[in-house]
């Protein structure tokens, strides 16, 4: 749980003589009383009352700090679609009012939400370009809880890393903000005992225990003495302690357990963990896409068809999480004895890693077109705009393709998983294969919309060519290969499909002159959910679907590994298995 934020720097935009009077006092009070109790009844009018007086003393660095808080109140409630709300209007004001020195309080805050969401990278970026702000805006004394915050981040994968971080901001802290240096002390202590480096943890933990000898505390007290209590080997009454603590207790209990060999109760503390994290990431996907639909309940009537999508991404998604935890829940059951309790405990983990994934790309997937059909919804609906015909007609093309967006996401994840559970019978018939392909290039162009120009269909084969196929799943076959090209290429760049015969196939090759692709990765790019770009549009599931279908015709898609070209090239073979002379 997030504290309420009492200062993210020094201001000297107001004078500071009317934080001694009463009524600043009362309000400040009334504020942190309500939002330490979690009542949100109460913190929203406190919090009002505190702004507004705030901004009649002209103090913009208080004002905006109290904003700050609405953003953490919002996160402690697992409101993290409010959350987001408010910090991107935060934003949006700092930079309308050209206050940039104020301005890393919008990004600490989308740096905050980025991390709870378990989005690290995004998170961490957030954090540095704070840092940055702060050493330019000569705010020295807030920077180290922010290198603290990255430190959290950055822990579990790279303890060294954290070691670094942890010795810039004690440095930063000796010569700004000596108050924080027993509490960081404290934090580099539980560093060591993760890399096991138990003389420096035990001379960490001394020097602690001198420390509160003399008054001083910090937050990571307890969990120093639940480490101290399993180095001595007292591993249940570590377990206790850790109970009693906040911050994520199954995760070290299980860790306890794990390090002492005791795997079974390792094994079940960690499905406790798990089961509590399915709630929050349920309460979190709730919370965001309810708000997402009050945000639509203006224009609802217009826009019935784009609500039932809505539905659709949210049911799907949900049915897939339910996947994941029926088949968590079998491995669950299936693990009887001791000896095997190990490997089960280690699937948990996995499972869990991979099913967090999962959720933070599907939700990063559908976020942004539904936010796109947000705003513009927005924008039509205000009674004061003055659109005219061309304006109305590209936010509804624009709106439309979002929706478009949406569909593909959907249909590709409930096609693939059709895929993996339908017979392997297929219907054939004849298909002319210059028509089919023909019309696989009209059906793309009404899902993405590009120029005639970018791509360029080039075919050895006569015009009577016919094979005994599949022609809907041929189109399954070769469209993702095209749409694929299509997203990375760059914005006057060209795809070229060819097409020939072999004695016993069919060869459709699709090349572009994009990036390429590293031949490292020539298998990896066909797993479900691999993007090498992580910024291009989709779920990673084109490619997959592309060779799952193929493999079905009796046929395969592969990386050509041979092609020395800029960009890549990208080979589908297709059986055969019959030909005639005559046209369909």
């Amino acid at each position: 749980m997030l504290t309420a934020v009492t200062t993210l720097g020094v201001t000297a935009q107001a004078p500071q003589d009317y934080k001694e009077t009463k009524e600043y006092l009362t309000l400040r009070d009334s504020m942190y009383h309500a939002f330490n109790d979690a009542d949100s009844a109460r913190f929203f009018t406190a919090v009002k009352n505190l702004q507004n007086y705030l901004m009649e003393q002209g103090d913009l660095h208080a004002y905006y700090t109290q904003r700050c808080n609405e953003i953490v109140f919002q996160l402690n409630r697992q409101h993290v679609f409010e959350a987001y709300m408010l910090a991107t209007k935060l934003s949006r004001e700092l930079t309308e009012q050209k206050l940039d020195k104020e301005m890393y309080m919008a990004i600490n805050m989308m740096g905050h939400i980025y991390s709870y969401c378990g989005d690290k990278e995004n998170a961490k970026r957030c954090f540095w370009e704070v840092i940055r702000r702060m050493e330019q805006e000569g705010y020295k004394e807030s920077e180290p809880p922010i290198y603290m915050n990255l430190v959290n981040i950055v822990m579990g994968e790279n303890p060294q890393e954290a070691l670094r971080l942890i010795d810039q901001a004690i440095a930063i802290a000796r010569e700004s903000s000596p108050e924080r240096v027993f509490d960081i002390e404290a934090r580099r202590t539980l560093a060591y005992y993760m890399l096991d480096d138990m003389p420096r943890f035990l001379d960490g933990y001394n020097a602690y225990k001198k420390g509160v000898e003399k008054g001083l505390s910090s937050v990571h007290g307890r969990k120093l003495e639940v480490y101290y209590l399993a180095h001595l080997g007292q591993i249940d009454e570590a377990v206790a302690l850790a109970a009693e603590s906040g911050d994520d207790p199954y995760e070290t209990q299980a860790e306890l357990y794990s390090m002492a060999g005791r795997w079974k109760e390792a094994y079940e503390v960690q499905k406790l963990g798990v089961a509590e994290t399915d709630s929050i990431y349920g309460m979190l996907l709730s919370s965001s896409m309810q708000g997402i639909q009050d945000e639509l309940k203006s224009y609802e009537a217009e826009r019935q068809r784009d609500r039932l999508k809505f539905y659709a991404v949210l049911t799907g998604a949900f049915l897939l999480l339910m996947l994941v935890v029926a088949l968590v829940y079998i491995v669950y059951t299936r693990r009887r004895h001791l000896r095997e309790m190990s490997e089960a405990y280690q699937r948990v983990v996995e499972s869990e890693k991979m099913k967090t994934e999962f959720i933070q790309n599907v939700s990063h997937e559908v976020r942004t077109p539904l936010n796109i059909i947000s705003g513009f919804a927005q924008v039509m609906a205000h009674p004061d705009n003055d659109l005219s015909h061309e304006e109305r007609k590209h936010i509804a093309d624009t709106m439309m393709h979002n929706v478009d967006r949406i569909t593909i996401m959907v249909n590709e994840v409930l096609e693939i998983s059709r895929g993996d559970s339908i017979s392997s019978s297929v219907e054939m018939g004849p298909v002319n294969c210059n028509k089919a392909l023909q019309r696989m290039i009209g059906e793309l162009h009404k899902m993405v919309s590009f120029s005639d120009e970018r791509l360029r269909f080039d075919t050895q084969l006569e015009d009577d060519f016919t094979i005994t196929s599949n022609e809907t799943l041929l189109q399954r076959v070769i469209i993702p290969l095209l749409d694929n090209s299509l997203k990375h290429i760059p914005f006057n760049g060209l795809v070229v499909m060819r097409a020939y015969s072999t004695d016993k196939n069919l060869v459709v090759t699709v090349e572009d002159n994009g990036p390429g692709i590293p031949k490292e990765e020539a298998e990896r790019i066909f797993e479900r959910f691999v993007k090498l770009d992580a910024f291009k549009e989709g779920l990673g599931l084109g490619l997959t679907f592309s060779r799952t279908m193929a493999r079905r015709l009796g046929g395969d898609v592969r990386l050509d590994l041979t092609y020395e070209s800029q960009g890549a090239r990208f080979e589908a073979t297709i059986p055969i298995e019959k030909t005639t002379n005559t046209t369909i």
